[in-house]
């Protein structure tokens, strides 16, 4: 009976007469390898093939046989750089990555080849990373850890050497200003008038400021009463791009307090063009608005109400709070706000359809209260 001869896009896998499986490839330098032995399954054998191949990109490959010392390691930079490709990632968390590694990674670690990257090395590069930015020192630290978990994956490493415990945590050292909703409404009226609703959207619907600047017409409800938030934008090497939100659970659709409702239509009619694609708060020459723009006409409204530490962020954490104190239970803010958690199972709290908007409308009955209406 004849060999069986595996159709493959790279490699030759070979079934011979007694049911084994030989492998074998062509290397870089030309010359066809195989093992020593045969494999008694096929998937042993597309195991082999898939390792070599693997070195053979990483750049460690050496020829089977070879020692180990002659095929050269490659650097943190070079396998970082790989690393980062090999991920689907939204475009803001590449450019994260990116900056983290220009900036506060490969200056250090970069022409290290990984084997020579030790723990003792890793506490050296993270004590030079200082106390002054305590959030970027924990995103790089757990960048690293992820690069080098990855490396010891594929057997460049035989233990990660980022052994330090709670460096890719950090604490808030801010403290987020939250505004009452009277003053919610003072900011709103201190801003232009064109963007008086982004706050009280950003602030009644817990909005991020990549979801308010990418809104548009058809993400409005007929009624007024539902925002479909659908999408964000970002800005980076200098143009904008449009993606679903930050998180899965960031799509999703959130119910106006009736009090906003009306504002929204005047809004509507007053600012915004009647396509339905049309942006609800474009910049001033067109298309989205950038962040350094609204931040502009943010802090000037802030520092006339006497909050001049106010950050555009801290309008989702009002939000959050906000609708807190209307009775929304954490599952239903999570929904609200779109945020995830390890136990997803914790969405079907969400008691009863139309709950939201009973929330959104207490929220309303808040703002009355809080108005002496």
């Amino acid at each position: 009976m004849p060999a069986k001869k595996g159709m493959r896009g790279w490699g030759r896998l070979r079934q011979l007469p007694s049911g084994r499986w030989q492998a074998g490839y062509v290397g870089p330098d030309g010359v066809l390898y195989r093992p020593r032995s045969t494999f008694g399954a096929k998937m042993d054998a597309e195991g082999w093939l898939a390792h070599e191949r693997r070195r053979i990109d990483l750049g460690v490959w050496a020829p089977p046989g070879a020692e180990p010392e002659q095929a050269e390691a490659p650097t943190l930079e070079a396998y970082a750089a790989q690393w980062l490709s090999e991920r689907n990632l939204k475009p803001r968390t590449r450019a994260l990555y990116r900056d983290l590694l220009r900036l506060h990674i490969l200056p250090v670690l970069g022409d290290a080849e990984l084997p020579a990257i030790t723990p003792a090395a890793v506490r050296s590069w993270h004590a030079g990373l200082g106390t002054k930015t305590p959030t970027r020192n924990a995103h790089a630290y757990g960048l690293l850890h992820a690069i080098l978990s990855t490396a010891v994956d594929d057997e460049l490493l035989d233990v990660n050497p980022c052994r330090i415990r709670g460096a890719s945590k950090t604490k808030r050292a801010r403290t987020i200003t939250l505004l009452t909703p009277a003053e919610l409404d003072e900011l709103a009226a201190a801003m232009p008038d064109r963007l008086r609703c982004s706050v009280l959207l950003a602030a009644w619907c817990g909005l991020r400021w990549g979801e308010t600047s990418e809104l548009r017409r058809k993400d409005v409800s007929a009624d007024r009463a539902v925002l479909h938030v659908h999408r964000a934008v970002v800005y980076r090497n200098g143009q904008f791009i449009v993606s679903t939100p930050k998180t899965t659970a960031g799509r999703r659709d959130v119910a106006i307090p009736p009090h906003v409702a009306g504002l929204i239509a005047e809004h509507l009619d007053e600012h915004v063009s009647r396509g339905k694609e049309s942006l609800l708060f474009p910049s001033e020459r067109g298309g989205h608005m950038g962040d350094y723009e609204y931040r502009k006409a943010f802090k000037k409204a802030a520092a006339s109400i006497g909050h001049d530490g106010l950050r555009v962020h801290d309008l989702r954490h009002v939000g959050a709070v906000l609708a807190a104190q209307a009775g929304a239970t954490t599952a239903e803010l999570m929904l609200r706000l779109g945020h995830t958690t390890p136990a997803m199972s914790i969405r079907y709290q969400h008691v009863a359809a139309g709950r939201d908007a009973q929330i959104a409308a207490r929220m309303s009955v808040l703002s009355r209260k809080d108005s002496g209406v």
